[in-house]
């Protein structure tokens, strides 16, 4: 075992070493956005929405569909039920100030992909939403949270979105992702049980101006997958750090990380029981901050920091434990 420790070197070496370390995330899987029913005006999307079942097809085209629009029931393995269009599809709210603009409600075998997700109190919302993929989105401008995995939404997949701009309206709640709920809020949405939002994987998201973190992991989840993330702390107001991991069993390998008021990630125990056994991993973290690459706060013979994280601009180091 040897001591965690600051590597300095060249800003301009530090990117490069940073650009390299971080694979390219698994190209997305979600089908190809043909067929099916093409949709283009938010009445039409609502209609088509209630009427979806297992291989159902719903293209969007250019435009911009203002509403809060629900998706639910639930597709199969094999029949997979498609939402998609293109970026200049704009999916908005109307508002910041309540509202999901896209609500994934008991959803389960959903493909969602390539469109715009524009304001909302909440962007993109999945409550008790299984075996589901949210890819290739933009999503931006909303007033809390950008993406929100709650209500042991499970066995989902977060890939190749682009986040920014969140928080505006409550900046304390302005996270990129969030998996779980807080234990605060356990008996609001879970019967005062675990948020069991488990073996989640979000995977080579784009992440920037959040007045919170990136990503937020809670207390109550387990076994996810956080990878080749890219996150951007310019603009964190209510936040001093990218991640903030609170759960147990997470895999946190291979982000990029730059610009953080604190530190680049941190763990915390807010219950008894969590905050165990998650493993950090080849993340590169340029902190250009006062605290650590990665943060232990607890639990610190329970996590793991392996000796092939980095940090670069931390004035405390690598991390606050021997990485192994």
């Amino acid at each position: 075992m040897k001591l965690a420790r600051l590597l300095v070197v060249p800003m301009a070496a530090a990117l490069l070493l940073a650009l390299t370390s971080v694979g390219n995330a698994a190209p997305p899987s979600t089908k190809a956005c043909s067929g099916g029913t093409a949709v283009s005006d938010a009445a039409g999307l609502t209609r088509a929405l209630a009427a979806a079942g297992p291989g159902s097809v719903i293209r969007l085209a250019s435009g911009t569909y203002t509403g809060n629009f629900v998706a639910r029931g639930a597709g199969t393995s094999s029949r997979p039920i498609v939402l998609c269009g293109p970026r200049t599809a704009i999916l908005t709210a109307g508002t910041i100030a309540t509202g999901y603009t896209l609500h994934l409600d008991a959803a389960r075998y959903w493909q969602v992909s390539g469109f715009t997700v524009r304001g909302g109190q909440k962007g993109v919302m999945a409550d008790a939403t299984r075996d589901s993929r949210i890819e290739g989105l933009l999503i931006e401008g909303t007033g809390d949270e950008a993406l929100h995995l709650r209500t042991h939404s499970s066995d989902n997949a977060v890939r190749n979105n682009v986040i920014r701009n969140v928080g505006s309206r409550t900046p304390a709640v302005g996270e990129g992702i969030y998996v779980g709920t807080a234990q605060s809020n356990w008996c609001t949405y879970t019967a005062c049980r675990p948020d069991r939002s488990d073996r989640n994987l979000v995977e080579g998201n784009d992440i920037s101006t959040t007045r919170a973190e990136s990503v937020d992991i809670k207390e109550g989840t387990t076994g996810g997958i956080l990878r080749n993330n890219r996150f951007n702390g310019a603009g964190m107001t209510d936040a001093d750090s990218w991640v903030d991991v609170k759960g147990n069993g997470w895999t946190i390998s291979g982000n990029l990380g730059t610009t953080s008021s604190a530190d680049g990630f941190q763990l915390h125990r807010i219950l008894d029981g969590w905050g165990l056994d998650n493993v950090f991993s080849g993340n590169t973290a340029t902190v250009n901050g006062p605290g650590y690459g990665i943060n232990l706060s607890t639990n610190r013979d329970r996590n793991r920091v392996t000796c092939t994280n980095k940090a670069y601009g931390a004035a405390k180091g690598l991390a606050n434990v021997a990485c192994r």
